[in-house]
């Protein structure tokens, strides 16, 4: 959302006079500025501000202030640096909170996934309010103790699935609960990144001089100790199981998140891998460049079951051209199939949202805008703050969408196996071996 302000330069010449009456400047001339009176400006840390954690710290700064910032590699983080110099500068956010807790209103989390965890929960145990990037979490049993903690201390969440809070997104569901496609059945969806360590799994053979720049005990967190390497930082995280989620992990939250919320789908009953020319055995610490995964969903209210399937990387979502000859199937996004019509979306939310065919499409009368509008993602997490409501992908939300993400994860170690998940109690009904992965155990000196 666009409005128009003045600068801050502009306001102070014009409310001089004001403010020279009044140590605190009176709401309604704040408001017109479009500045948050000093009474409502936040303290807000950012952890992990090298690369999309940066981004989503610029994203909350308006109007507030940013006073710590953290990151385990200087030179990474200089440009954030230079950009809030009045910012207390950290390697260790467990140093940051001893020493500035009292001054922190609010916390930013932009780490890689294995340490999203212990950085939310340090901030919610102090009772901040937390913005943490997806995945929520890098295993289950994390995911549960973030949203059991959040409860508790009664904090302001929201998950880094910025298309959440899109148009895009309420007009998808808008559309599914008018009855735009009747009852949906098969979900195809999934992304073509290739988020896979296995072309580098050669390297971590070699012997490798860490970067000066770089604490590599504190980036490891709470990891299982391992030599440097540069193939799995910066950026390229995500391709190893240690310390991200592959594909399906990266994705999921963006590209599932609409029929989640839409369908109310809740935890899938059954999950399988299918993983050509993986072996979790010899390839085990990277993850695959290609999944299909399938969940299937039991009936929930008025809907029937649903089968949703997964494709990552080098495996493709299936071409939609027995719907629309004419149409390609979409790199990251969905096909969604009902018993009167399909619905195609892209990544973000639903983004580029249609009834497929086109002549479905201009056909079909818009139903009624049903569902809130907010002020962006970052700002619909602010605006909960300050009002003291819920952000729309808090942790209660975010939580278990990530969780069918990790599913996902963990089915990837055991190709072929149907795995049958049993939510509530948070354990597979028929595998030893796959519940010894929904909480892997922290390297000596980290908790959570």
């Amino acid at each position: 959302m666009q409005q128009t302000t003045l600068t801050r330069r502009q306001f102070v010449g014009a409310a001089s006079a004001a403010a020279a009456a009044c140590t605190i400047v009176p709401r309604h001339v704040l408001a017109k500025s479009g500045e948050n009176p000093p009474s409502e400006k936040l303290n807000i840390a950012g952890i992990g501000i090298g690369g999309q954690g940066g981004g989503d710290v610029r994203s909350v700064a308006d109007g507030n202030n940013i006073v710590a910032l953290c990151d385990v590699d200087f030179v990474k983080a200089a440009p954030m640096f230079k950009s809030f110099p009045d910012a207390k500068q950290y390697r260790d956010f467990r140093k940051m909170f001893d020493e500035m807790h009292k001054g922190i209103d609010a916390v930013v989390v932009g780490t890689p996934d294995h340490t999203h965890a212990v950085a939310a929960m340090a901030a919610i145990r102090r009772g901040k309010h937390v913005y943490c990037e997806k995945p929520l979490a890098h295993s289950i049993y994390e995911v549960r103790q973030l949203m059991k903690a959040a409860k508790e201390h009664n904090v302001v969440t929201q998950l880094g699935n910025q298309g959440h809070s899109s148009e895009s997104i309420r007009m998808f569901c808008e559309w599914i609960w008018d009855g735009a496609i009747g009852n949906v059945q098969t979900i195809h969806c999934g992304c073509s990144a290739v988020n896979s360590g296995i072309d580098a799994l050669g390297q971590l053979k070699q012997q490798h001089k860490v970067p000066e720049s770089l604490d590599w005990d504190l980036w490891l967190g709470p990891a299982q100790f391992r030599p440097y390497c540069p193939a799995y930082c910066h950026y390229s995280w995500r391709g190893w199981v240690p310390f991200g989620n592959g594909t399906v992990g990266d994705w999921v939250c963006h590209v599932v998140d609409p029929v989640f919320w839409a369908l109310d789908l809740g935890a899938p009953s059954t999950i399988v891998s299918e993983t050509p020319d993986y072996d979790p055995k010899s390839q085990g610490d990277a993850y695959p460049k290609g999944e299909k995964l399938t969940f299937q969903f039991a009936a929930k209210g008025k809907r029937g079951p649903i089968t949703l399937y997964w494709y990552s990387g080098t495996m493709p979502i299936p071409p939609a051209a027995d719907l629309e000859p004419t149409r390609k199937t979409v790199d990251t996004g969905a096909v969604v199939l009902g018993d009167k019509g399909s619905i195609m979306y892209g990544s973000h939310g639903a983004g580029g949202v249609r009834m497929i065919p086109e002549t479905k499409m201009r056909a079909y009368k818009l139903p009624p805008k049903t569902i809130p509008r907010v002020p962006g993602h970052n700002g619909d997490w602010l605006q909960a703050i300050r009002k003291g409501t819920k952000a729309g992908s808090d942790f209660s939300y975010g939580g278990p969408l990530t969780e069918i993400a990790l599913l996902g994860v963990i089915a990837g170690k055991m190709p072929g196996m149907k795995l049958e998940w049993d939510g509530p109690n948070m354990r597979f009904k028929n595998s030893a071996e796959a519940n010894a992965l929904l909480n892997p155990p922290y390297r000596t000196g980290w908790t959570l």
